[in-house]
């Protein structure tokens, strides 16, 4: 068993450039700084879970655009009808077309004509060119009808989406933000993330501000009098008073070229002083020159933000915008003007804010809970396995500095449950150890040489890993499709975690492993425990408490089953949507206090929740009616009120979670968990046989409803979080029945004479062991981040450990008896076919 020269230069190649690439994480600025120039000093982008900052997830208005397209299509209608000579009077906006009414035959041919041509090709939506017109004309009725087509909806969304990516990247630099992370998501979505920033109050509202200014004259009308036509009443942006305001823009904002905050030299108020362009400093001078002595309205958004009464022609192209501004308020504007209007409103969707203070704690659990994990799981190897256990030891350590590596190279983003998912790893890379060392004893207990052992022992197990790897691999990748943020940090995490396995606990072990029994010139090979906890051979009859166990186990997820209608779960914001704030008093909390004054707030149910210390509140509050942004207007609302109690109040976690996000994020869900089920059931058919893929779905099942019975008994909640320990315990329940399956189908092979109830119970004694050792090395990698980890990570870890218990109990008492079941009845079936079949040939 000799590994090939050039496989070991490569495999240290490897391993030398993952150490490299994750050196860096374990150094300070200062040292980082220190090391030459060529020498690799990328770390690992910490998610804003980790380094506090600001998430949001901003949404095209397309009801605004669709809105604002066909104004603007039925002025086009208009001016292209007025150009042939043809009455555009009665052009007009019916739902969602434009109407034209021509009763005129020869007239409406040459409308129909004409209107056709304003038809511009688009992109199909596929990347292959345009060809697909972006309105529809028809005839009918005397009538032409100008709809809008999907193509053309589809387009002017990807436009608006692009244009509002780089103006709103605009305005963030306005603001002066490190390092912000603005990027599209998906075709009507943009997702901005700002380091650092722990109230982005301000910064939501720069963002979702449209920033549309027009300039309109002020119509002549006496208070109490009916509104002339083209005349609308629009508000006050400060006060509220209405102003009458011409429909007419006289002046487009677009034609800024400069807005900048300063103050009045005389009365030294906050003031935003513009410039336009040279035509718009011509029309300016125009409309200002025909219009001394009369009101001239400043309008954003539907909103006038100054009416300055004309006292002379402005001829330079410049002007100033004043009424009581703060000069935040004055630096807010400026940056809107200066980086240009949005082409449609950006709706905030989704909030999650993490103070500095809060990631610093976060960090220091995620590191203390990883060393505690870490070392346990080393001793349990060693206890196990003694001098080969070290070897398992170092490709685990070795497994966790190449995942920081690969995490470095790729540019990966590590949050808090990635960080869950590098502390589970560390548990399930002890698995293909200890499937390689107990198949490894057993090849020795036959009398192989260490060579021959070894050999067999890692080619025995391999198929094993395989297959125990793919269905963990499964749920990983599933949940990286149908998660979002830091639960995608744990999916990329595991994947990492799972890949790098193979390489470490496979590959690296097997070479070393040679090398110890070539250097010490050992014949044979011997792996005792240094404490033994189980007898060396066990013959235990499992399946005589099949029924037992089955009944138990289906007596249980009814139960669980029942706790799910009543009391039911504790869903999370991210399912049911709502606002979520963690706050941190100077003094203890009175939470009756605190109870009195939010709920006086008229924003619906408010639940709090004392956690960590006297002075940490977690504040729940309702999904709000009217839509995101009164969700938005209640947080405002409730740090308000807070702070009124207490000034000194840290504000350490914010979620706001509209209902749009809230009903696709339990809908992904729950998909994540069916297709994952599904996708593993289609598995082990294609590499077992059926009535092992039933059996581990049915199996499944039962696991599946323990685990939800335990969230509504325990009240924790049930949000994304919750639904990646669903996974993984899918996953690796799937893992531990793989194992027991492939140890009863190896057997099946061997003993085709044997009764399938004995194959059933060898086999399960063969593998107890096993299955034993790798439960209780993922559980003691997750118990310090279960019991130490606090309320950010408990929806994950003390699952985590409940489920492991029952993927565990359940491969032994209910997948092998299920199996033992459809075996009997498979053999009943055949047997009751092979008589009528006899039958039928005799009398033929």
């Amino acid at each position: 068993m000799r590994t090939s020269r050039w496989v070991v230069v490569t495999y240290t190649i490897i391993i030398l450039a993952g150490i490299i690439a994750a050196l860096p994480n374990a150094l300070t600025s200062k040292q980082l700084a220190a090391l030459p120039s060529w020498f690799p000093k990328q770390q690992v982008t910490l998610g804003l879970d980790l380094q506090g900052g600001s998430h949001l997830v901003l949404e095209v208005d397309a009801a605004a655009l669709k809105t604002d397209r066909l104004r603007s299509l039925l002025d086009d209608v208009r001016g292209a009808l007025r150009k042939e000579r043809i009455n555009a009077s009665s052009a007009r906006l019916a739902g969602d077309a434009i109407v034209v009414n021509i009763p005129d035959d020869v007239q409406r041919a040459k409308a129909l004509a004409t209107l056709q041509s304003l038809a511009v090709p688009v992109s199909g939506g596929l990347g292959l060119g345009g060809g697909k017109p972006d309105i529809e004309v028809t005839t009918a009725d005397k009538q032409i009808k100008v709809v809008l087509t999907e193509a053309g909806q589809r387009d002017k969304l990807d436009a608006a989406l692009q244009q509002s990516l780089e103006i709103v990247r605009q305005r963030v630099d306005q603001v002066g933000v490190a390092e912000p992370t603005i990027q599209r998501v998906g075709s009507d979505r943009m997702l901005v993330q700002l380091p650092g920033l722990q109230d982005p109050t301000r910064l939501r509202e720069l963002l979702g501000s449209t920033a549309k200014m027009t300039f309109h004259m002020v119509a002549n009308v006496a208070n109490g009098e009916p509104l002339p036509r083209g005349v609308s009443m629009l508000p006050d942006a400060k006060s509220g008073a209405q102003y009458p305001v011409e429909d007419r823009v006289a002046l487009d904002g677009a034609r800024l070229t400069d807005a900048r905050a300063g103050f009045d030299q005389r009365t030294q108020e906050p003031l935003v002083s513009f410039r336009f362009d040279s035509v718009g400093a011509r029309q300016f001078a125009e409309i200002t020159a025909a219009n001394v002595g009369k009101p001239f309205a400043i309008v954003l958004d539907g909103k006038v933000l100054s009416a300055p009464s004309i006292r002379e022609p402005i001829t330079g192209g410049s002007g100033q915008i004043s009424g009581s501004f703060s000069v935040e308020e004055t630096v807010t504007l400026s940056a809107l003007l200066r980086a240009g209007a949005l082409p449609a409103p950006l709706t905030v969707i989704e909030e999650r804010t993490v103070g500095p203070d809060l990631g610093g704690d976060v960090i220091k659990m995620g590191i203390y809970t990883g060393i505690a994990g870490f070392v346990a799981v080393v001793l349990f190897m060693v206890a196990l396995y003694g001098t080969w256990g070290m070897i398992a030891n170092f490709a685990l350590l070795l497994h966790l500095i190449l995942t920081f590596g690969v995490l470095t190279l790729i540019g990966g983003t590590l949050t808090l449950p990635g960080i869950a998912g590098i502390i589970l790893g560390i548990g399930f890379g002890v698995d293909a150890n200890i499937l390689i060392n107990e198949r490894i004893r057993e090849e020795s207990k036959k009398g192989l040489s260490a060579f021959a052992a070894l050999d067999n022992g890692f080619k025995r197990a391999y198929s094993t890993i395989v297959d125990a790897n793919v269905t963990s691999l499964i749920a990983t990748g599933l949940l990286f499709m149908f998660g979002s943020g830091p639960v995608r940090g744990f999916a990329i995490t595991m994947f990492l975690g799972t890949c790098l396995s193979m390489f470490t606990a496979v590959s690296v072990t097997r070479i070393l492993m040679a090398a110890v029994v070539r250097r010490k010139r050992l014949k044979t090979i011997t792996i005792e425990p240094l404490i033994r906890f189980f007898p060396e051979k066990t013959s235990i009859s499992f399946m005589k408490a099949r029924y037992l166990g089955i009944g138990m186990s289906i007596f249980l997820s009814l139960a669980s089953i029942g706790l799910f209608f009543k009391p039911g779960l504790n869903y999370g914001i991210d399912f049911k949507g709502g606002i979520q704030v963690e706050i941190a008093t100077s003094t203890p909390a009175d939470l009756a206090q605190l109870r009195s004054t939010l709920g006086g707030l008229n924003i619906g149910e408010v639940a709090l929740q004392q956690i960590g210390s006297d002075g940490n509140v977690l504040i729940r509050v309702q999904r709000q009616d009217g839509g995101e942004t009164a969700q938005t207007a209640a947080v405002d609302t409730i740090k308000a009120a807070v702070q009124k109690l207490d000034p000194s109040v840290k504000f350490e976690r914010t979620e706001v979670v509209g209902p749009k996000v809230s009903g696709e994020l339990a809908q992904s869900g729950i998909l994540a968990v069916v297709l994952a089920a599904l996708a593993m059931l289609v598995y082990i058919w294609w590499r077992f046989e059926w009535n092992f893929a039933i059996g581990a779905i049915a199996t499944l099942v039962l696991d599946t409803t323990k685990m939800v019975g335990f969230f509504a008994l325990f009240g924790l909640d049930f949000n994304l979080t919750a639904i990646a320990a669903l996974l993984t315990i899918i996953g690796y329940s799937v893992n531990d029945k793989v194992v027991v399956y492939d140890r009863m189908r190896e057997n099946l092979r061997l003993y085709k004479k044997m009764p399938l109830r004995e194959i059933i119970d060898m086999s399960i004694n063969q593998v107890f062991a096993r299955c034993i050792y790798t439960s209780v090395a993922i559980l003691l990698s997750m118990l310090p981040m279960a019991i130490w980890g606090g309320s950010a990570v408990e929806n994950f870890a003390i699952p985590m450990v409940f489920g492991v218990f029952i993927a565990t109990t359940s491969s032994i008492f209910i997948a092998a008896p299920i199996l033992l079941l459809l075996g009997d009845w498979w053999q009943h079936r055949s047997a009751g076919r092979e008589p009528s079949t006899a039958a039928a040939a005799t009398k033929a």
